[in-house]
């Protein structure tokens, strides 16, 4: 499963993006994909390894939330 998460800082590193995650109930990271062409609102893919149900909650936990100074936008990518 994964997630699309947008307008993210454009300095947050990987590692800082893992420990987010983390701190909300998602310690099962597989892979971080960042999306080089989005310049002013940095995106990423992130794989997890999770249940539909973990992570459509922590999907509605996360969109909207404010993490250093942006609204995040996250969503659940089901394929």
């Amino acid at each position: 499963m994964k997630l699309w998460m947008g307008n993210i800082a454009p300095e947050t590193t990987e590692t800082e993006l893992r420990a987010f995650l983390e701190r909300y109930g998602m310690s099962a990271v597989v892979s971080v994909q960042r999306m080089a062409d989005e310049a002013l609102r940095p995106a990423a893919i992130v794989e997890v390894a999770a249940a539909v149900e973990q992570l459509q909650r922590l999907t509605q936990r996360l969109n909207g939330m404010y993490w250093k100074g942006r609204a995040l936008t996250v969503q659940t990518m089901m394929r």
